[in-house]
């Protein structure tokens, strides 16, 4: 009754886990999307302490050892959210990918201990029974979880430093040719272990452990800050398959499912974010787009010009007396908690009679759908948050477009210049809009490391400063008109 009772429980946290994916597809529903497979998970991970049988029929007894583990990541988890920034919200969710990651090279480790135990005492039986077949099948998962899990948490941790900062990118000549070898060199020591049952299996298993994670590092090392969505969905990815293979090894389906939810779920993020960028995967991986882009910007600057500017009462009152104002997020947004503010623009304006709404780029900020998220802390109603595709239906009857430390996204290049790093990759077509005006603390290049043309068009003008002071200064002058 209790087996049954349990698979049930199964069964019903997968179907919140798919119910929940789903949820989390539209921002008016993901809150939501995300209690219900919480609650899922929740279902799972006290089904699986409480009515777990195994094949003796022994139920887990190390209670201490459970609970403790769970009350302290949950306090660590709780705590860490709380006090996290929206600005530092990517590497965040980073980081705790890479947890995941961990948590699945460590199920490999522990499970691989525990076959090596039973061949040491079982060897010669095995062999001459001819029981290879399930040992080796089950050190395919092991080595898979192995080798994914490591990627994962290492990827992750440098993808974590790059993006506050503490580590550069960095790149030698040959860098993938030497990734491409280490790859195969892991594999070749996982296809030995697998395929020969070695003596001396564990020394290949843990050389394969180091260079899985040292692989990791050199994974991500090189690719460029602008492709740090793209990495942390695939990084996401690998988690997901990692777990899939701890639930192959335990038998446990809704481990299983779940872990396939998150390794197809952060595939299918990853070819979309390609595609708004208009870049192969592959070319994320090698293109290293926003790293190492020095002197990019030279033949841009020759054709640069100057830029104008614009002060708080002008921009004010061409804002106030609009009738159609689009405002374009960007990271500066984040960098200075501005979100608030913006909203109590919009909310200003649309006292006024302006028709107000936001443009989200889907590579905007420094993970996927971070734009979302900062706008939803602060109340934004959903909708009035454009896709890029309705956006730019909009620009040419829009009459002002406020850019609040947006770059790339909004660079022509992409268009106009065959030779820039960016060129293909949809932007939004900011320019097509009567008046622009820029938010930028100065004229520094973007995450892709060039100069952005629109900031010296005619309709054009930089308002220079910290984005949650030029909101507040904003919102003030409008009042007084």
């Amino acid at each position: 009754m209790e087996i049954s009772l349990l698979t049930l429980l199964y069964i019903i946290a997968s179907v919140t886990f798919i119910i929940g994916l789903k949820m989390l597809s539209h921002p008016d529903s993901a809150r939501k999307g995300n209690l219900i497979a919480a609650g899922g998970m929740t279902l799972a991970i006290f089904g699986t302490i409480f009515l777990y049988r195994d094949e003796a029929g022994n139920k887990l007894h190390n209670y201490a050892w459970i609970f403790g583990g769970i009350v302290i990541g949950c306090i660590i988890g709780t705590l860490s959210a709380k006090k996290v920034k929206m600005t530092a919200m990517p590497e965040m969710v980073s980081l705790f990918n890479g947890m995941g990651g961990a948590c699945a090279a460590l199920i490999s480790l522990v499970e691989f201990n525990h076959l090596q135990h039973t061949l040491e005492n079982s060897r010669i039986e095995l062999l001459m029974m001819d029981a290879a077949g399930p040992v080796q099948a089950t050190l395919l998962v092991i080595m898979a979880g192995l080798i994914i899990g490591s990627v994962s948490f290492a990827g992750s941790v440098i993808a974590w430093g790059k993006l506050n900062g503490k580590i550069k990118d960095f790149s030698f000549n040959g860098q993938h040719i030497f990734n491409i070898v280490l790859l195969l060199v892991i594999v070749g020591l996982a296809a030995y272990i697998i395929g020969w049952l070695p003596e001396n299996a564990s020394l290949i298993f843990y050389a394969a452990f180091v260079l899985s994670l040292l692989y990791g590092v050199f994974f991500v090392l090189p690719i460029g800050g602008a492709d740090m969505p793209v990495v942390i969905s695939l990084l996401n990815s690998f988690t997901g398959v990692a777990a899939a293979c701890g639930g192959f090894l335990y038998g446990n389906k809704v481990m299983l499912t779940g872990g396939i939810l998150v390794g197809a779920a952060g595939t299918l993020l990853t070819i979309l974010m390609c595609k708004a960028m208009n870049r192969s995967l592959a070319n994320v991986l090698i293109g290293s787009f926003g790293g190492g882009a020095k002197g990019i910007a030279g033949d841009t600057n020759k054709e640069a010009g100057h830029h104008k500017e614009i002060n708080i009462m002008d921009t004010a009152v061409v804002m106030a007396y609009a009738n159609k104002v689009i405002i374009v997020p960007g990271y500066g947004l984040a960098v200075a908690q501005a979100q608030h503010a913006c909203h109590e623009l919009e909310k200003l304006l649309n006292e006024r009679g302006v028709e107000v709404k936001y443009a989200i780029h889907p590579v905007a900020g420094r993970m996927p759908g971070h734009m979302n998220v900062l706008l939803a802390e602060a109340d934004v109603s959903y909708e009035k948050l454009e896709e890029m595709e309705q956006a730019n239906e909009e620009f040419p009857t829009t009459d002002v477009v406020l850019i609040l430390g947006a770059n790339d996204v909004v660079n022509p290049a992409a268009k106009t210049d065959p030779s820039s790093p960016i060129y293909g990759m949809p932007i939004l077509d900011v320019e097509l809009a009567k008046t622009i005006i820029v938010n930028k603390r100065s004229m520094k290049p973007g995450y892709a490391g060039i100069e952005n043309d629109l900031f010296y068009r005619p309709k054009t003008s930089m308002l220079f400063g910290d984005a949650k002071k030029v909101l507040q200064d904003l919102i003030a002058e409008i009042k007084s008109i």
